[in-house]
Protein backbone atom coordinates (compact mmCIF):
# COMPACT_ATOMS: atom_id res chain seq x y z
CA UNK A 1 0.00 0.00 0.00
CA UNK A 2 1.50 3.25 -1.04
CA UNK A 3 1.85 5.80 1.40
CA UNK A 4 -0.66 8.35 0.16
CA UNK A 5 -3.28 5.67 0.75
CA UNK A 6 -2.67 5.09 4.46
CA UNK A 7 -4.10 8.55 6.06
CA UNK A 8 -7.28 7.84 3.52
CA UNK A 9 -7.21 4.23 5.11
CA UNK A 10 -6.75 6.08 8.51
CA UNK A 11 -9.91 8.35 8.29
CA UNK A 12 -12.17 6.00 6.81
CA UNK A 13 -11.42 3.72 10.08
CA UNK A 14 -11.84 6.47 12.54
CA UNK A 15 -15.17 7.70 10.51
CA UNK A 16 -16.35 4.22 10.69
CA UNK A 17 -15.99 3.72 14.45
CA UNK A 18 -17.42 7.61 15.34
CA UNK A 19 -20.36 6.65 13.19
CA UNK A 20 -20.47 3.59 15.24
CA UNK A 21 -20.36 4.67 18.71
CA UNK A 22 -22.92 6.82 17.62
CA UNK A 23 -25.60 4.08 17.84
CA UNK A 24 -24.44 3.77 21.71
CA UNK A 25 -27.60 4.22 23.77
CA UNK A 26 -26.87 6.79 26.31
CA UNK A 27 -28.18 6.56 29.90
CA UNK A 28 -30.82 9.48 29.65
CA UNK A 29 -33.35 9.21 32.26
CA UNK A 30 -36.86 10.39 30.28
CA UNK A 31 -40.34 8.46 30.30
CA UNK A 32 -41.88 7.58 27.22
CA UNK A 33 -45.06 8.03 29.28
CA UNK A 34 -47.04 10.58 31.01
CA UNK A 35 -46.16 10.03 34.39
CA UNK A 36 -49.53 9.74 36.39
CA UNK A 37 -51.05 12.10 38.41
CA UNK A 38 -52.84 9.62 41.14
CA UNK A 39 -51.35 7.41 43.61
CA UNK A 40 -52.57 3.69 43.21
CA UNK A 41 -53.82 2.04 45.69
CA UNK A 42 -50.98 -1.14 45.20
CA UNK A 43 -48.58 2.02 45.95
CA UNK A 44 -50.31 2.97 48.78
CA UNK A 45 -50.59 -0.61 50.35
CA UNK A 46 -46.58 -0.80 49.69
CA UNK A 47 -45.94 2.04 50.53
CA UNK A 48 -47.65 1.08 54.62
CA UNK A 49 -45.96 -2.33 54.39
CA UNK A 50 -42.66 -0.90 53.97
CA UNK A 51 -43.03 1.86 56.73
CA UNK A 52 -43.96 -0.87 59.35
CA UNK A 53 -41.14 -3.12 57.96
CA UNK A 54 -39.03 0.13 58.67
CA UNK A 55 -40.43 0.65 62.09
CA UNK A 56 -39.47 -3.33 63.06
CA UNK A 57 -36.04 -2.91 61.48
CA UNK A 58 -34.17 -0.33 60.44
CA UNK A 59 -32.15 -2.11 57.67
CA UNK A 60 -34.91 -3.40 55.29
CA UNK A 61 -34.28 -1.17 52.30
CA UNK A 62 -36.61 -2.10 48.98
CA UNK A 63 -35.59 -0.95 45.80
CA UNK A 64 -37.81 -0.33 42.47
CA UNK A 65 -37.88 -3.71 40.25
CA UNK A 66 -36.53 -2.06 37.40
CA UNK A 67 -36.29 -5.25 35.47
CA UNK A 68 -33.45 -6.62 33.34
CA UNK A 69 -32.46 -5.48 29.70
CA UNK A 70 -30.88 -8.08 26.83
CA UNK A 71 -27.43 -7.63 27.09
CA UNK A 72 -26.83 -10.15 23.53
CA UNK A 73 -26.17 -7.50 21.69
CA UNK A 74 -23.75 -5.91 23.51
CA UNK A 75 -21.88 -9.08 24.07
CA UNK A 76 -22.05 -10.16 20.43
CA UNK A 77 -20.92 -6.84 19.12
CA UNK A 78 -17.65 -6.47 21.83
CA UNK A 79 -16.79 -9.66 20.77
CA UNK A 80 -16.98 -9.36 17.30
CA UNK A 81 -14.85 -5.97 17.36
CA UNK A 82 -12.27 -7.68 19.74
CA UNK A 83 -12.18 -10.45 17.39
CA UNK A 84 -11.56 -7.87 14.91
CA UNK A 85 -9.04 -5.59 16.43
CA UNK A 86 -7.08 -8.88 16.94
CA UNK A 87 -7.36 -9.92 13.95
CA UNK A 88 -5.57 -6.24 12.62
CA UNK A 89 -3.12 -6.93 15.08
CA UNK A 90 -1.79 -10.28 13.87
CA UNK A 91 -2.00 -8.55 10.48
CA UNK A 92 0.38 -5.95 10.99
CA UNK A 93 2.74 -8.38 12.89
CA UNK A 94 2.40 -10.11 9.79
CA UNK A 95 3.20 -7.75 7.44
CA UNK A 96 6.39 -6.43 9.89
CA UNK A 97 7.78 -10.00 9.80
CA UNK A 98 7.63 -10.32 6.23
CA UNK A 99 8.92 -6.65 5.25
CA UNK A 100 6.16 -5.79 3.18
Amino acid sequence: MSSVRRPLLTATAAGTLLGALWFVPSANATQDSPARTEPSAQATTQARVTTTSAETSTDDTRLADTGSFDTTPYVVGGTLFLTLGAGFVVYSVRRERLGF
